[in-house]
């Protein structure tokens, strides 16, 4: 092949290579929501994982709090009509000035809808068990979530959540090209209500001591994520729902937002306080590092770090 037709082939390649690489770098985060339901059990705090479905394609087979992305209705007047506290006031509460009061009363819209979707936990206020059935049931149906509400007359119950902390997902093309800009709420499990996956977008469910879930993931028992492993080690600190509530009121949600970089060959996350991040006040307790080693990510000090 003559020479010049080589060079224009590879000018070709490389700038579509060039054009993908771009496409997928400048594609905008996706913003999510998810609440972290907590109970008090005979041994301790708990918490709920729901399992991905294996061919999911965000963190399939792995464990994960309730949650998902924010969709268009969740800013939506009669969406935000059935909500139990103005918008401005949870923009107060969520502490993002640059979001619009909407944008934000949006964030627990998704959060809450989201966690009904996966979990069947519905956080309305004053919802009888018989109400959170039809629910359930309108929402099978294909049922909008705000036409649900409107039609069992209930109100979403946004100050049974708080704003816990932010996680903004880096680039890694070699663990996953998509994104998500996701706020976390911590809540006590509603009383008289049953949580348990969806049997669709989730295979499995458990309730599970932070520490324990952990463990099982350092056994490659489970998968986990580097937010639900970081957001398990925060939590294996506190002994009881009141005492992580308690932090969650006490201060605005941080702002996790991973720095990667490459050593010695092994991809490494860093996190808020790290002298390698450019954020130099520590946003979450634990170690400041996971590597991604065997295909999963680790602490680089080991597991017990995670509790340190």
């Amino acid at each position: 092949m003559p020479t010049h037709r080589v060079l224009c082939q590879l000018h070709v390649s490389t700038n579509l290579a060039m054009k993908l690489n771009s496409k997928i770098i400048t594609t905008p985060v996706r913003s999510a929501a998810t609440v972290v339901m907590l109970r008090d059990a005979p041994l301790g705090l708990e918490v709920f994982l729901i399992k991905r479905h294996g061919l999911s394609d965000v963190l399939g087979g792995a464990y994960v709090f309730p949650g998902g992305k924010v969709d268009a209705l969740d800013a939506a007047p009669d969406t935000q009509a059935h909500l139990d506290q103005p918008a401005h006031a949870l923009h107060t509460n969520l502490g993002e000035p640059d979001l619009d009061a909407s944008t934000a009363a949006s964030m627990y819209v998704a959060a809450l809808r989201e966690s009904f979707e996966e979990s069947g936990v519905l956080f309305a206020q004053s919802a009888t068990a018989d109400q959170v059935m039809q629910a359930r049931a309108l929402l099978a149906e294909g049922i909008p979530f705000a036409a649900v509400l409107a039609r069992l007359g209930l109100r979403l119950s946004t100050q049974g959540v708080t704003p816990w902390v932010r996680w903004i997902t880096p680039f890694m093309p070699s663990v996953s090209t998509k994104r998500f800009d996701t706020r976390f709420f911590v809540s006590a499990m509603p009383l008289d209500q049953t949580a348990s996956h969806d049997n669709h977008e989730a295979t499995a469910s458990v309730w599970i001591a932070p520490r324990a879930a952990l463990l099982q993931y350092r056994d490659s028992q489970i998968e986990l994520a580097p937010p639900q492993i970081m957001s398990l080690a925060h939590l294996s600190r506190h002994t009881s729902v009141a005492s992580v509530l308690n932090e969650a009121r006490s201060r605005l949600p941080p702002v996790v937002q991973p720095e990667p970089f490459d050593q010695d060959g092994i991809r490494v996350l860093c996190y808020p306080g790290d002298e390698r991040h450019s954020v130099r006040e520590r946003a979450l307790p634990g170690p400041s590092r996971l590597q991604y080693r065997n295909k999963r990510f680790e602490p680089i000090d080991g597991f017990e770090s995670l509790f340190e």
